[in-house]
C-alpha cells in the first residue's frame, strides 16, 4: 500500500483528502506545518508527498527544495497545491523541482490520477 505524506495547515482540508486518499487504498501520514512535513518526509520515508505551499514555520517551496536538494528523499515525488495560481508561483514551483502543482479547489479525479502517474513513474 503506497504512502502518502499530507501537510497542510488547514485541518479540514487534511481530513477531507485523508478520507479520499485512504478510501483509494493509500496509507496516509499527515503534518500541519511545514517543519513537521519535513521531520516526517525523513522519519516516514513516504512514497508521496502533497503539500501546502503557504504554511507556518516552513513554506512548501523550501521544504520540497530542501527534500530534492537531498540524495536521500530527491526521488520522493512532491505535489505542490495550493490556493496560489499566478505563473511566478507555479514557477517557483518548478525552481524547487516539484513534481506537480495542483491548485485548490481541486477536482479529486484529477489529483487521485495525479497521484498514480507519479507513483507509477517512480516505481
Amino acid at each position: 500500500m503506497p504512502k502518502i505524506l499530507l501537510v497542510d495547515d488547514e485541518i479540514q482540508l487534511i481530513t477531507m483528502v485523508q478520507m479520499r486518499l485512504e478510501a483509494n487504498g493509500y496509507e496516509v501520514i499527515t503534518a500541519n506545518d511545514g517543519q513537521e512535513g519535513l521531520e516526517k518526509a525523513k522519519s516516514e520515508n513516504p512514497d508521496l508527498i502533497m503539500m501546502d505551499v503557504m504554511m507556518p514555520k516552513m513554506d512548501g517551496y523550501k521544504v520540497c527544495g530542501l527534500l530534492k536538494n537531498d540524495t536521500r528523499y530527491s526521488k520522493i515525488p512532491v505535489i505542490l497545491f495550493t490556493a496560489r495560481v499566478q505563473q511566478d508561483d507555479k514557477e517557483l514551483g518548478g525552481e524547487v523541482d516539484a513534481d506537480a502543482y495542483v491548485t485548490k479547489p481541486f477536482e479529486p479525479s484529477v489529483l487521485l490520477a495525479k497521484i498514480e502517474e507519479l507513483l507509477n513513474k517512480a516505481s
